[in-house]
């Protein structure tokens, strides 16, 4: 819940600030396809050296000898993993800032002339910010074996909020060019203060951690490498990263396929992807972050049991959100890009087009959310090559299916190529499924029979789609107003009686939801 809670917020004001964006910058501008593909280039080293990586590696270490009471050794190892992550990082900024322009014609190669120069500036700003997001990273791995969740996924509220700041105060320019570049480096800024946040809290859990590093990082790079269990994070860590490194690999190959269609693609695909990552960080990456250092404490029990039953545990909760959420995004995609993003340049088409990437996105929801908690699984059993061997299979299977679906596919069917981007996101959801595939089936070789029965599958999508009819009807029935109305009665009534219709069919999650309202309300 705390997970939730802090991801839940940043979200929110996440949402806020891609609205923001979309005001100044709308979808069909030169700055608003620069701003997406550019800010995922130095994002690269938050997503390869970050959460991911370093969860799959750090926790499960960090975590056990914490849970064998031995704090100093813990503080030793975690001061090393930070000095040697600082360096490399740093050495990685320096180098992704001089190769920018060949990031660019490789990543997106379909830009030229001005958006292609402005996207380069951008980058070339971002690198340093994404850096500092790294060691926020870091930060996150040591709060979070100590079960202080909120604080370390409510942080990016900060570098939300520092953007936000940038574009209204200076959002009267009409050069769009120079308003993205204050955008980038107010970017920077924010990741200066997301560190900034969480460095009191991480002092007070672990205070021997900058005992050593401020004794400088050959020295806490050399007292944590005589510790062996350093050595065990390194060679966790190298798969996990390559697993990471592959799965951004799918989303920099969407990018590519996204520059070779009409402007606007790029754009459209990365406010389609902000809606589609709130599900995925709310439930998926929740229960799978809070579950992480839990299952490597039973991993090593006799059986498996009580690892399987908190696998079970994640994967209901986590269908019973993902599973309407699923339904939304395909029903009332429009609304719901309408209410967050429709102001200032976006306008009703765009929203329309969102939908369509939107409801592509829906496709693989499920799947997405239920592949990280059976990595996070098997990260527990220290095992990461499995999930690496696995998210490749998704990377060949999300290339080939994209690249058809994005753009021969809209050929054949004499449609608007724009369209390309709902097939991008649509074959990202068929390669996901087959890795959710691959990865249950590798856990219940593992630890025995895990998983969801098909009957409750069924339960969520019908009281799903009984939501979905009463919310159609609500949607026909009002006239065209505010957006943010439309969408709130049509997505609340669809809420209320999603959760009323698994409450009528028993489902464990609605009962107990249900349960507990009626406890505080007495």
């Amino acid at each position: 819940m705390l997970v939730a809670a802090g991801i839940f917020a940043s979200r929110i004001v996440g949402l806020v600030r891609q609205r923001v964006i979309s005001h100044y910058f709308g979808i069909s501008t030169e700055a608003a396809d620069a701003w997406a593909a550019g800010f995922r280039i130095p994002n690269l080293l938050q997503n390869l050296f970050g959460e991911g990586a370093l969860s799959a590696s750090f926790i499960p270490v960090y975590s056990r000898l914490l849970a064998r009471g031995e704090r100093e050794r813990a503080d030793r190892v975690a001061a090393g993993v930070g000095a040697l992550l600082a360096l490399t990082v740093a050495i990685l900024v320096l180098v992704g800032v001089t190769v920018t322009p060949w990031l660019i014609g490789a990543v997106a190669p379909g830009f030229t002339g001005s958006k292609r120069a402005l996207t380069i500036h951008v980058v070339r700003i971002l690198f340093p910010g994404a850096g500092l997001l790294v060691l926020s990273a870091w930060c996150l791995g040591i709060l979070n074996s100590h079960r202080r969740f909120f604080l370390s996924y409510a942080a990016p509220i900060v570098w939300s909020v520092a953007m936000i700041v940038a574009l209204v105060w200076y959002g009267g320019t009409p050069d769009l060019s120079a308003l993205v570049l204050v955008l980038a480096w107010a970017s920077v800024v924010g990741s200066v203060l997301q560190v900034v946040v969480q460095l009191p809290v991480v002092l007070s859990v672990a205070p021997h951690v900058f005992t050593y590093v401020t004794s400088g990082f050959r020295t806490a790079s050399g007292a944590a490498g005589d510790d062996a269990t350093v050595g065990t994070v390194i060679r966790n860590f190298v798969p996990a990263f390559i697993s990471r490194g592959v799965v951004q690999l799918s989303a920099y190959i969407d990018t590519l396929l996204a520059s070779l269609l009409p402007t606007g693609a790029v754009a459209g695909l990365m406010n389609a992807q902000t809606l589609y990552t709130l599900p995925v960080s709310l439930f998926g990456i929740s229960v799978s972050a809070a579950e992480l250092p839990a299952m490597s404490g039973v991993a090593q029990d006799e059986g498996y049991a009580e690892l399987r039953h908190r696998l079970e545990r994640g994967l209901r909760q986590i269908a019973f959100f993902v599973v309407p959420s699923s339904a939304v995004f395909l029903a009332f995609g429009d609304v719901t890009a309408a209410a967050l993003f429709q102001t200032g340049r976006f306008v009703r088409e765009d929203s329309l087009y969102v939908w369509g990437i939107l409801a592509g996105s829906a496709v693989g929801l499920l799947a997405s959310t239920h592949a990280r908690l059976y990595a996070s699984a098997l990260y527990a059993l220290r095992d990461t090559r499995t999930p690496l061997r696995f998210a490749m299979v998704r990377v060949v299977a999300t290339t080939v299916l994209g690249y058809l679906c994005a753009i021969p596919l809209p050929a054949l069917l004499a449609i608007n190529p724009a369209w390309g981007a709902a097939g991008l996101t649509a074959s990202a959801g068929i390669a996901g499924w087959i890795e959710m595939g691959l990865l249950r089936r590798n856990v219940r070789m593992r630890v025995g029979a895990v998983g969801m029965q098909a009957s409750e599958l069924v339960r969520l999508w019908s009281a799903s789609l009984v939501g979905v009819a009463v919310g159609w009807s609500l949607k026909w029935m009002m006239p065209m107003g505010s957006p943010i109305v439309t969408a709130g009665v049509i997505l609340g009534a669809f809420g209320v009686i999603y959760l009323a219709s698994t409450w009528l069919l028993g489902v464990p999650a609605a009962v107990a939801l249900v349960a507990r309202g009626r406890q505080r309300s007495t």
